[in-house]
């Protein structure tokens, strides 16, 4: 099956799952419209279409990996919404609508973080799958969220705002910001599928590797890419003396990077049977425009 065919079947499957979730939520003031406003705002659904992937490539049912991926988008959509806030990034643009708390103010959007960041592990709870496993999902994907994870990224990000860091230090920002959800998007496929330790960390290595390229990519993006396609403003990095791949190497040892990231993360398949939707979201990653 062509990529974009089971890309687009995997994101309305996932859609229709979250929009079951949302209408489920208690209706309690402007909550579960702010809620639900930002996590079906769009967006490629990449993390929980690499749950679903994963999860298939093993030979597991998608259906038992859909509360971990649902579960998996809450939480990145919970970050979301704060990362726009403006005591974080302070951004009015996302997925090109205006962002929760410009809709809904401050205090609303902080509460609806904090909501979807709770019912995610509800969510997780949930799944068709023996408790052994659900159990290692919810770990999984609380040591990713966390401040061993993208909550220790995110304050690494913010003091290092203004000051110039090595190469080694924006590295680990990333992988701890952006590479351990995706990470752990995979690692949740995997263990929906019941998979073995073994199959399970080639999947951990390849979305190791697709995470960095995705993210080097992002920062080309942020210096070449077009606001409207993007649905975000360009150039927010620099505006924010961010230290970024793309200022660190240029733009031409990026595309290399990026590159050279992707074939090590298809290498990362060769043992597996079923592996090309996976190979071809790897490459559709590394040249996305927005």
């Amino acid at each position: 099956m062509e990529l974009s065919v089971q890309l687009h079947m995997d994101q309305e499957r996932v859609d229709r799952a979250l929009e079951d979730y949302a209408s489920q939520w208690p209706d309690h003031g402007p909550l579960r419209e702010a809620m639900t406003y930002s996590l079906m705002a769009g967006g490629k659904r990449i993390r929980p279409v690499l749950t679903l992937a994963v999860c298939r490539l093993f030979g597991g049912q998608v259906e038992t990996a859909l509360p971990f991926a649902c579960g998996l988008e809450m939480v990145h959509t919970y970050s979301l919404i704060h990362d726009d806030l403006p005591c974080m990034d302070d951004d009015d643009f996302r997925r090109g609508k205006p962002t929760s708390h410009k809709v809904y103010g401050q205090a609303t959007a902080v509460l609806a973080g904090d909501a979807l960041l709770t019912a995610a592990f509800s969510v997780l709870a949930s799944a068709p799958l023996p408790s052994e496993q659900i159990c290692r999902g919810v770990s999984v994907l609380a040591q990713a969220a966390g401040p061993a994870g993208m909550v220790g990224g995110q304050i690494l990000d913010l003091l290092g705002e203004g000051k110039t860091l090595r190469e080694e230090d924006v590295v680990t920002i990333e992988a701890l910001k952006t590479g351990c959800m995706i990470e752990a998007a995979a690692r949740l496929g995997a263990i929906a599928a019941g998979s073995t330790p073994e199959e399970e960390e080639a999947a951990a290595t390849y979305a190791r590797k697709v995470g960095l390229a995705f993210q080097i990519r992002d920062d080309v993006l942020d210096v070449l890419g077009d606001a409207g396609e993007l649905g975000k403003p360009i150039g927010s990095d620099q505006t924010r003396q961010k230290s970024t791949f793309v200022a660190l190497k240029g733009l031409e040892a990026c595309e290399e990077w990026v590159d050279t990231l992707t074939k090590q993360a298809i290498q990362c398949l060769e043992p597996f049977q079923n592996k090309e939707f996976l190979c071809a979201l790897a490459q559709f990653l590394a040249d996305r425009t927005k």
